[in-house]
């Protein structure tokens, strides 16, 4: 996508179709007043009746409308704002309402897109108008969701361009990764795209093949890969923002790149969307590129553990014990609780490695969805005050993030009675907290927060702001929570 800048008068701007927004209960802003005087007050009286809806992301198209450049106008609602502060910034609603404008518009091929929102941060409503247009149909011949080729800004400035392009192309880069299929995108491929943005991105890039992989005695994680044809990987990225400075964040991300859930075997229907169980890895590549591309002065390591979960006469089996990089040992008691025995091994790469704080993310468990719903991540941890920041940044993100406990009788759970410890709880209660909990033996000391987007980084249908499929879900928080370390 273009982008670019105008100072014009809404009113007075050519394009193939022009978005303007409205809130509950406010007078207009500036951009839709233009509209409304040109149009002789069609805006305001449409409002009134009805027929424009202020409520948030809703979308309301409008052809030939007397008096401006656009032969279609798009009004978007954003929804009631804080009567006493109502230019307070809104970056999730800047975000997801340009995107459900874009994505309402992107049903058919547009060249030319105008956006003139009364809404800031304007970095958030470009990332999101990027977003919006992009949908999974990556295979189809007839599309269902057309990218816009241009899209021209009201108000905006470089810095605004400039951040919201960083921020989209690196969710969709998350996003077109997730939703790519498995036969597309496995341990190799997949450690390859990240050489790509690597090397496009200056960030110092390691690749751990199957003999390094070895060496290492990543038991865990090799075990997960023992049935499938596909040898796995190990990536390690490194932006070295601050060269010198303090010890690295580190952003641990689970790339199971299918899930069949081994010998405990999944059934079909859900098996048919795994190739979505390395989102949490895409998210770590994603929210790398984009640390690298804000040159955020921040060190940043991220690590993604790859492997497929798959069925063979080499398959890890239920009993099995498997001897993790630690030194810890496992009871296989389920061969679908997988992923967290490839993050057991990445998180005590990272922290042998030296790192000052660790978030990992994971589509990890069901539970979690059971627990919280498909539309909000689960975070848990051993250091308040850590995750205290990364809920902050969630909440600046306007991404759903809510604590679970992780109170000591949860651990009490996966405690062995043949090894250390086994890979599931007790029966089916808490399975997002006693995932979390095995986890928790393998970050030491190091204040570490785990994410559990099982729920929120794959849609089964779509939303408002985005296709079905991959959505990106949390980079933008990773992101916030980097710039605030600088």
């Amino acid at each position: 996508m273009k982008l670019s800048s105008t100072a014009l008068p809404a009113d007075k701007i050519k394009a193939d179709a022009l978005i303007v927004t409205v809130r509950d209960g406010q007078p207009l802003g500036p951009p839709a007043m233009e509209i409304d005087r040109a149009s002789g007050g069609l805006i305001q009286r449409l409002v009134a009746n009805g027929e424009i809806s202020p409520r948030e992301m809703s979308c309301t198209r409008l052809p030939s409308v007397p008096g401006i450049g656009s032969p279609v106008l798009l009004v978007v609602g954003l929804g009631s704002s804080d009567k006493n502060e109502p230019d307070q910034p809104t970056p999730g609603l800047s975000f997801r309402a340009m995107a459900a404008a874009t994505r309402s518009l992107a049903s058919r091929e547009r060249k030319h897109v105008a956006c003139c929102p009364d809404i800031f941060p304007l970095d958030e409503a470009v990332a999101g108008a990027m977003t919006g247009c992009v949908g999974q149909d990556l295979f189809r011949h007839e599309k269902n969701i057309h990218p816009i080729a241009q899209m021209t800004f009201g108000g905006a400035n470089d810095a605004d361009l400039s951040r919201g392009e960083i921020l989209g192309n690196s969710i969709n880069l998350t996003r077109r990764l997730v939703n790519l299929p498995a036969s597309e995108i496995f341990p190799e491929s997949f450690a390859e795209e990240c050489q790509h943005v690597g090397k496009a991105c200056n960030i110092d890039t390691e690749v751990w093949d199957r003999a390094r992989l070895e060496k290492e005695k990543c038991g865990a994680l090799m075990a997960v890969a023992k049935g499938s044809d596909r040898d796995p990987r190990m990536v390690i990225m490194n932006w070295k923002g601050d060269p010198g400075g303090a010890p690295p964040v580190a952003l641990v991300g689970k790339g199971v790149t299918f899930d069949s859930g081994g010998l405990s075997i999944k059934p079909s229907e859900s098996m048919l969307d795994m190739k979505c169980d390395m989102a949490g890895a895409a998210t770590v590549l994603g929210a790398m590129q984009a640390i690298a591309q804000l040159k955020l002065p921040v060190n940043v390591t991220g690590y993604m553990g790859l492997a497929e979960n798959m069925i063979s006469g080499r398959s890890y089996r239920l009993g099995d014990v498997l001897v993790a990089r630690s030194g810890k040992t496992i009871e296989v008691h389920n061969t679908d609780a997988e992923g967290r025995l490839v993050l057991a091994d990445v998180l005590d790469v990272a922290v042998t490695r030296g790192t000052a704080k660790i978030v990992d993310l994971a589509t990890l468990t069901g539970a979690c969805m059971v627990a919280l719903g498909k539309y909000v991540v689960g975070g848990m941890t051993n250091n308040q005050e850590w995750y205290s920041e990364v809920a902050s940044a969630a909440a600046r993100a306007g991404e759903s993030l809510w604590q679970l406990p992780m109170f000591a009788e949860y651990g009490d759970q996966i405690k062995g009675q043949v090894a250390d410890i086994k890979n599931v709880g007790d029966g089916r209660w808490g399975g997002a907290i006693t995932a979390a909990k095995f986890l928790e033996q393998f970050v030491a000391n190091t204040p570490w927060v785990h994410l559990d987007i099982a729920g929120p980084s794959f849609l089964e249908k779509p939303l408002p702001w985005s296709d079905a499929g991959a959505t990106g879900y949390m980079l933008r928080t990773l992101v916030k929570l980097i710039e605030n370390e600088a």
